[in-house]
């Protein structure tokens, strides 16, 4: 039988308890790629026990990122989806898809302090079946790393 502390070991997920720096370090699916609509609304995701965003921007790029904008912790869910990432709707700053804050409409020209900015995502990568994937043998055979082109 497992004491309170071992089964808590072993059930909790969030960042920085054990289990959940173990799953960060395997591939989990979170979304299909047919539900991210280019400019379309972002998506929001709970996803080992952080609540993100997935969106897709009117480029096509997705982007999957905190769901709290890191100025005032305001929902990106309710962002803006604009052509280089979600723009939050409280006082303007935008993230790319990557996380990393592209504007800062209250910040000089000048100012680099946008550069010292990123909404971190603890999840490392995804799955995906490519075209032309079916037809292939083996173990593994249909799966890409999250860096493939062709992942959303």
């Amino acid at each position: 039988m497992l004491t309170a502390e071992e089964n808590a070991q072993l059930t909790r997920v969030g960042p920085g308890t054990l289990m959940g720096d173990l799953m960060r370090h395997y591939w989990i699916p979170v979304v299909q790629s047919s539900e991210l609509i280019a400019g379309g609304r972002p998506k929001r995701v709970r996803l080992l026990g952080e609540d993100l965003v997935a969106f897709r921007d009117p480029g096509g790029r997705a982007g999957l990122v905190s769901e709290f904008c890191a100025h005032r912790r305001a929902s990106l869910y309710f962002a803006r989806n604009e052509e280089r990432g979600l723009r939050c709707v409280y006082h303007g700053w935008q993230y790319g898809p990557g996380g990393r804050c592209v504007d800062m409409p209250n910040e000089r020209p000048e100012s680099n302090f946008q550069d010292k900015v990123t909404l971190t995502v603890q999840v490392l990568a995804g799955l995906q079946l490519p075209p032309g994937a079916r037809g292939r043998r083996g173990p593994g055979a249909h799966l890409v790393p999250a860096r493939h082109p062709g992942y959303a």
